[in-house]
């Protein structure tokens, strides 16, 4: 149940993730609106609050196990790419490329969850 429900936040905090950058891009209204605001942390604080229960329960933990060390670090990257995309990019360039690099590092984490491998999708490439 843990793991489904933390599948299940991942996506909509992907979706999310990828409906706010399109409105930003397209300067819609629709980001000052207070649910948007408010539903993404609550989604993530979630997604977050299941990914260490997760690591709890399977007695695995980030620099230990190199795969969710990939994850952790790879997370931290998305978040400051997030916010690179949502808030502090000053050029329609600046939020698309921070946008697309945090939409490309979020499928890398699912990749590294998926593989269990550090390198996720980037293993066949090591070959």
């Amino acid at each position: 149940m843990l793991k489904n429900i933390h599948i299940f936040t991942a996506l909509i905090s992907f979706t999310l993730f990828f409906i706010r950058g399109l409105w930003v891009m397209k300067g819609s209204v629709m980001m000052q609106q207070k649910w948007v605001k408010i539903v993404p942390h609550l989604n993530d604080t979630v997604l977050l609050g299941t990914a260490i229960a997760l690591t709890i329960s399977i007695g695995q933990y980030p620099f230990s196990d190199g795969w969710l060390t990939a994850k952790l670090l790879a997370l931290v990257a998305y978040i400051c790419l997030g916010i690179e995309a949502l808030r502090l990019a000053r050029t329609d360039i600046g939020r698309a490329a921070a946008w697309l690099a945090a939409l490309v590092v979020f499928l890398f984490i699912v990749s590294v969850a998926v593989t269990r491998m550090p390198l996720g999708f980037f293993y066949p490439l090591m070959l």
